[in-house]
Order: C-alpha cells, then structure tokens, then sequence
C-alpha cells in the first residue's frame, strides 16, 4: 500500500501490511520521506520507492537513502516513469537512461518496473515489460482489474487479470 506520510506508516503497521510503497509525488519532498523514514525506523517491512514524478536522479537516491538511513534493509525502486509537459505516446517518459543510472549506482538494489503508470493506456503495458526485462529489471507492478473500464481510477491503464496472464506468456526472460 502506498504511504505519503508519516500518519499512514502507522496505519499501515498497526494493520501488518506487508509491502509498503513511497509515490512519486512524496519521494520529491525530502522532509516527507525524512518523517516516513523515521515512522518506519527499525521495521522489517519491505519498501518500495518510486521515482519522483519530475527525472532527477538525485531525488531518487535521497529518497533511497533516507529509508536505508533508518535501518530499513528491505528496499526496492519503482520506474513509474516522469512527467512531461510535452505530449507523447506515454502518460509518463520512461526516460530509461535515469533507471539505467540508478541500477549503475545501487546494483544490488532490486528494480520493479510499473508500466501501468508509465503507459497511462493498456495497450503499451507489453512492449514496456519487455524493455525492463531486457534492461534486467527485477519485477513488474501490473494494474490489473476485473472489469477496467469501470474501475474507480486510472481505468485506461488498468488490464483484467486474463491480459495479464497473456503478457506473461508472451514476455521472454
């Protein structure tokens, strides 16, 4: 589950979730990942970053460093992908040469790849898989829904859990 504050964190490990995630609009504030990291300070629990929404290395290895910093040793990086005010194919530019950065950087630093966010539409999500798979990216993070066109948000990403299946078969490792 996603925290964006030190309030969530609490939240989140009074209700044991297993996985938490920083997003992208948190991991730009320094002071808000210090208050996440301090929440978290001492906790077994994995967690993942993503990159900020503008492409600034710097702020993403902040973001990393801060969570290390506080003794959390379960952690991993989400590609989400960057915001742009130009128009393109994508919703977010992968801008894949700051991932390729960060994996140079923090080699053993697992990397998980969330092409939903990155494509904004269903379509893309399988090409994006196969260029993080052949970048030696460590996961996927897939939005998948029963019914797509009718979830509550981000429905034009979203696939239902058979596409899903379907992609995997066709990505090769």
């Amino acid at each position: 589950t996603e925290v964006a504050n030190a309030n969530l964190v609490d939240l989140a490990l009074i209700n044991d979730i297993d996985i938490l995630w920083i997003g992208a609009r948190t991991t730009v504030s320094p002071f808000i990942v210090q208050e996440i990291a301090n929440a978290l300070d001492g906790t077994d629990k994995i967690v993942l970053i993503k990159n900020p929404v503008n492409p600034d290395l710097s702020l993403w290895l902040g973001a990393i460093e801060r969570i290390y910093s506080s003794n959390i040793k379960n952690i991993g990086a989400i590609h989400r992908g960057f915001s742009t005010y130009e128009k393109t194919k994508y919703r977010n530019n992968p801008e894949w040469q700051i991932a390729i950065d960060l994996q140079r950087k923090l080699p053993a630093l697992p990397l998980i790849l969330d092409p939903s966010h990155i494509a904004g539409r269903r379509d893309l999500i399988l090409d994006l898989c196969q260029t993080a798979l052949d970048l030696n990216y460590d996961g996927l993070m897939i939005e998948t829904h029963n019914d797509p066109d009718n979830a509550w948000s981000d429905a034009k990403q979203q696939i239902t859990p058979s596409v899903l299946k379907e992609i995997t078969k066709k990505l090769v490792v």
